[in-house]
């Protein structure tokens, strides 16, 4: 089965129909698995396809998809920005993220150790790190 397919049973067996407009939303993040996308950029995709799709309609969809680890989100230069959620199988790893083009990079290290030393007798539930800036390809433009 692919992303598209897998995500589609994942949301029927919650309860959400399948719908052609959810399986193409999907579409787009297994078409680009380079970039974190916005609504805007995603609803700009499937123009052409769904001309009178809303905005709020892509904006709950790409919630939905992140309620069920579908998808991930960040927050770059203030605007939520999405992705296909990274392989299980990877492992743990954080991000790059280019605040120009969307354009992300995995990362081995994990500061985790770091900040625990810090805090002694402190009990980390989460925590999120990533690095924002402009790719190679953004800063040889810039």
């Amino acid at each position: 089965m692919n992303f598209v397919e897998e995500s589609m049973k994942t949301l029927n067996d919650h309860g959400y129909k399948y719908t052609r407009r959810r399986a193409d939303m999907l579409s787009v993040f297994d078409e680009d698995q380079e970039h974190f996308l916005t609504a805007k950029v995603v609803q700009q995709r499937l123009n052409q396809c769904y001309p009178g799709m809303s905005f709020d309609t892509i904006y709950r969809n790409l919630k939905l998809f992140e309620d069920y680890h579908l998808l991930e989100s960040s927050e770059v230069n203030g605007e939520m920005v999405f992705r296909k959620h990274c392989d299980p199988q990877i492992g743990h790893h954080h991000h790059f993220i280019c605040t120009n083009c969307g354009r992300t990079v995995s990362l081995d290290m994990c500061p985790l150790d770091y900040f625990e030393a810090q805090l002694p007798g402190f009990e980390i539930k989460d925590h999120k790190f990533e690095l924002q800036g402009l790719c190679d390809r953004c800063a040889k433009k810039a």
